[in-house]
């Protein structure tokens, strides 16, 4: 929940009201608000702005129905989870959302190049929970994803497998569908 609060917004709201407080006390001669002000609301202020400077908004996700919700308690995995948590909340010192996932991938050669995950999405496919990310990727052609969609299986871990769908205008959809692992069969000697 907390992370989906801007910690940059609140510092600037605390420490732009404690520093006028502190300057306002300067003006009328109340020199124990004046120090609270200066002591604790510029130094705030500044990393409120630090923080407002490093911060990357999370990413849009529809609202997924109960059923959904559901289905993502019963199947969805560890690395499935972790990618929803960690793109819908605020991050600071970050330049996009999965950047280190996708240098890894070899799907980011430059800040430029890197691809854009502009939303995100919960669907069943075929009765599986499926982590839609929606990226716009103008510089890395739908191609180059489909050549890297076995790697993209294995880095995302087991339990996974990737389908890719392209959309208009160099778009595409990164589908991350829970695949349990198939029944294992007790044989007996008869």
């Amino acid at each position: 929940m907390f992370g989906r609060i801007s910690l940059g917004s609140i510092g600037l709201v605390v420490g732009g009201i404690l520093s006028v407080t502190g300057f306002y006390a300067y003006f009328v001669g109340n020199s124990t608000l004046n120090l609270v002000g200066f002591f604790y609301g510029i130094p705030i202020l500044l990393g409120g702005f630090a923080l407002k400077a490093s911060e990357l908004r999370p990413v849009p996700q529809a609202e997924p129905t109960a059923e959904i919700v559901q289905l993502r308690s019963q199947q969805a995995t560890a690395t499935q989870n972790q990618i929803r948590k960690d793109v819908t909340r605020f991050r600071y010192g970050q330049e996009a959302h999965l950047d280190s996932s996708l240098e890894h991938l070899g799907m980011s050669p430059s800040d430029e190049e890197r691809p854009y995950l502009k939303a995100l999405r919960e669907e069943a496919i075929d009765g599986h929970y499926a982590l839609i990310l929606e990226f716009e990727s103008p510089l890395i052609k739908f191609e180059t994803w489909e050549q890297k969609r076995e790697k993209i299986e294995r880095f995302f871990g087991p339990g996974l497998r990737v389908a890719l769908k392209q959309m208009p205008e160099d778009e595409l959809e990164v589908a991350l569908i829970a695949a349990p692992a198939p029944a294992v069969v007790a044989q007996t000697n008869s």
